[in-house]
């Protein structure tokens, strides 16, 4: 899968920016605990999510897809600060 970046390149989705956003958002999210394994599978699952309905995206349908898998999991604080980070 590609992500077009918002400079306007595409590149290969890495799981591990995905996974580092993830944890940098759940540190400011007071009384959420989520795992390296945690960010790992979410990461994975929003692979899996975009990849099964086409071959690029921009980086905002990853965002979007991030912030609903956190809610979707259990981690409404950590979806808000993921929100506030990647603005």
């Amino acid at each position: 899968m590609k992500v077009t970046k918002r400079n306007g390149n595409v590149v290969l989705y890495d799981d591990e920016k995905v996974i580092q956003s993830i944890l940098r958002a759940n540190a400011d999210a007071a009384g959420e605990e989520l795992s390296e394994k945690t960010a790992a599978y979410i990461a994975g699952a929003v692979f899996a999510r975009l990849s099964a309905m086409r071959e690029i995206f921009s980086t905002e349908d990853v965002r979007r897809c991030v912030w609903g898998m956190l809610k979707e999991k259990g981690y409404p604080r950590t979806a808000e600060k993921y929100l506030d980070y990647r603005k």
